[in-house]
C-alpha cells in the first residue's frame, strides 16, 4: 500500500504538522520505525547532536539545517512514543516549554526589573529553586562529558553568587593548582610520586582553567574542539607529505616530521 506523500508547506506551523504526519505514517508502515523505543533512539540522538555541534563549529549552514531536521525528528519521535504509552503528547511538550519560558522570564512577562544578563540568570536559578529544585546543580546532567559538565557546574553556581568577580583571583587559583600539581612530581627523576593524588591535582587544575576561560567568555569545549580539528588537519598534511616522499612516519625522526608540520601551520 502506498501512502499519500504530504506536500511541502510554507509556514512553520504547517511544516511542523507535515513532519508529524510523516512520522505517524512511518510508525505504522515502516518496520524499523515501528520497532523503535526511547531507549533504542537514545544513542542515535546523541550522535545527531554531536553532528549538529560539528556543523555549527564548521559554520556549515547547509549541514546545520540538515542536522536540525534530524534532531527535530528525534524530538517528535520521543513525544510520539510517549503518546502511544498515554504519558504525554507533542502538544503537552510545546505548552510545557512555553509555560516554563513565560515563568522564567518575569522581566518580560511580569514587572521584575533586570539590568543585565547576570540578573536574568540569577532570577532563572531562584525561580527553579522556588519550583522545587532541590539543588542549583540538579539541572546538570550526570552523563555530560566532564569538560562540559565542569563549565555548566561553574555557570550554575555563579547564578547564586558563588563565584569571583575579579578575574585576577581566578588566575591566582590556576597558578595555585598548577603548583600543587607540579608538587606531585619528582622532577629530577621525572616520575610521579603519588599517581592517585597527581590525577586529583590535575583535575583541580583543569577545573580552574575552565573557570578562567568562562570568566573570559571562552567556551572551553568549543576551544578544545577547534584545537582538535586544527591538529587533525595538520597531522593529515604531515601524513600526506610523508607518503608523497615515500616515507613512513614510524621511520621518521621528530625533526623530519616537524618540517611537514610547519608546512601545515603555514597553510
Amino acid at each position: 500500500m502506498a501512502y499519500p506523500v504530504p506536500k511541502p508547506q510554507y509556514t512553520s506551523g504547517k511544516a511542523f504538522e507535515r513532519l508529524i504526519t510523516i512520522l505517524d505514517t512511518l510508525r505504522i508502515a515502516c518496520p524499523w520505525d515501528r520497532k523503535q523505543t526511547m531507549e533504542s533512539l537514545r544513542h542515535l540522538t546523541m550522535e545527531e547532536l554531536y553532528e549538529l555541534t560539528d556543523a555549527i563549529l564548521e559554520k556549515d549552514y547547509n549541514e546545520i539545517k540538515k542536522e536540525l531536521g534530524d534532531v527535530m525528528l528525534h524530538l517528535i519521535f520521543y513525544a510520539k512514543i510517549a503518546d502511544e504509552q498515554q504519558q504525554f503528547n507533542i502538544v503537552d511538550v510545546l505548552n510545557a516549554i512555553c509555560d516554563k519560558l513565560v515563568v522564567r522570564h518575569p522581566h518580560i512577562y511580569a514587572d521584575t526589573q533586570v539590568e543585565n544578563e547576570d540578573d536574568v540568570k540569577n532570577n532563572w536559578e531562584a525561580i527553579k529553586l522556588k519550583e522545587g529544585s532541590k539543588s542549583v546543580l540538579s539541572g546538570v546532567p550526570k552523563g555530560l562529558p566532564a569538560l562540559v559538565k565542569a563549565y555548566r557546574i561553574q555557570d550554575k553556581v555563579r547564578g547564586v553568587g558563588f563565584d569571583w568577580d575579579d578575574k585576577t583571583e581566578v588566575w591566582k587559583k590556576v597558578e595555585e593548582e598548577l603548583a600543587e600539581f607540579k608538587n606531585e612530581f619528582n622532577l629530577t627523576e621525572d616520575v610521579i610520586v603519588d599517581q592517585e593524588k597527581a590525577e586529583a591535582e590535575f583535575g583541580d587544575l583543569l577545573f580552574s582553567l575552565i573557570n578562567y576561560a568562562r570568566h573570559l567568555g571562552i567556551n572551553p569545549e568549543n576551544a578544545l574542539e577547534r584545537t582538535n580539528k586544527k591538529f587533525i588537519q595538520r597531522f593529515s598534511h604531515l601524513e600526506k607529505r610523508a607518503t608523497e616522499n615515500g616515507k613512513h612516519l614510524k621511520e621518521m625522526t621528530l625533526d623530519e616530521m616537524d618540517v611537514y608540520w610547519n608546512e601545515a601551520k603555514k597553510l
